[in-house]
């Protein structure tokens, strides 16, 4: 258990990053509405017009982070599994 929270924690903040990267790693906040400037024909007048979309930002990474803290540290909260110990290889216990 601990090694599977370990695993995902680690493929979650990798994804998260891939994610951000391939959206084109915007280094402010998220966005969802991305903004894209217009220019008037008639007047040329410059103004902005907004597409609907999502770029992840530092909050997003953050998140991911967190998330991935939490599992990482829930990690710690299991026991590791002890082997048993063979009787033959330790005479004395039983």
């Amino acid at each position: 258990m601990r090694r599977n929270l370990r695993i995902v924690a680690a493929l979650l903040l990798v994804a998260a990053v891939i994610v951000w990267a391939a959206t084109g790693a915007n280094r402010g906040w998220t966005q969802t509405n991305i903004p894209r400037k217009i220019v008037d024909d008639v007047t040329g007048i410059e103004g902005i017009a907004y597409d609907k979309g999502f770029k992840p930002g530092r909050d997003f990474l953050g998140a991911a982070a967190l998330g991935a803290g939490l599992l990482a540290g829930a990690s710690f909260l299991f026991r590791k599994k002890l082997k048993p110990t063979d009787p033959i290889n330790h005479p004395g216990q039983s």
